[in-house]
């Protein structure tokens, strides 16, 4: 159960590495709110954005995984 208690603390940790990337996660949902036939890859750029700041933010904070 080792693993749990771990993604259990990972995953409480999702709030505070969101609230570090409000900007981008920002521009992904207003990207993917605007598209009305929203198909795949269609907010890619922006995904990828929140990916990397989410990374960042996850290893400035100890964390090296997400």
């Amino acid at each position: 159960m080792e693993a749990v208690r771990k993604a259990k603390e990972r995953l409480r940790q999702y709030p505070a590495l969101i609230a570090k990337c409000h900007e981008s996660a920002s521009k992904y949902a207003s990207c993917v709110l605007a598209k009305s036939n929203l198909e795949k890859n269609a907010c890619a750029a922006e995904f990828d954005e929140l990916k990397r700041c989410l990374v960042k933010a996850a290893v400035a904070s100890g964390n090296t995984k997400l």
